[in-house]
């Protein structure tokens, strides 16, 4: 009689089993870590955007509206998040700039800064 050479089925059953454990252990976690990194992205624009805002200021005695100051997201922002810059006349004049999470960001919820520096919501900075 021969022996048979390869796996039985329940030998691959418990094999998918383990995967099946991992998988579900691991997706979750490198979904948030998605999230942070998206997160941490748009938080770099905005700085980027305030830092703008204040050049813009020192030129212009004003701050700058979203058309006035012409800043397009980078797709892995805009894929994630749509912003919009809202002016308040003063006195002083200032500025609050809000990040609106799409898509698969929604979870993670919005993000704002303001002129005088409050982000908000302050747990996610």
């Amino acid at each position: 009689m021969t022996k048979a050479k390869g796996f039985t089925l329940i030998e691959l059953m418990i094999v998918l089993l383990i995967v099946g454990i991992l998988a579900a252990i691991a997706l979750p976690s490198y979904r948030e870590s998605v999230k942070r990194g998206n997160r941490r992205a748009a938080q770099s624009v905005m700085m980027e955007i305030v830092n703008r805002e204040q050049q813009y200021f020192v030129a212009n005695r004003a701050f700058a509206s979203v058309a006035d100051l012409g800043y397009t997201l980078p797709p892995e922002v805009s894929a994630n998040y749509t912003y919009d810059i809202t002016l308040d006349a003063g006195p002083p004049p200032g500025f609050t700039v809000a990040f609106t999470a799409t898509g698969g960001q929604i979870s993670d919820g919005d993000l704002s800064v303001d002129s005088l520096g409050t982000k908000t919501p302050a747990s996610k900075w």
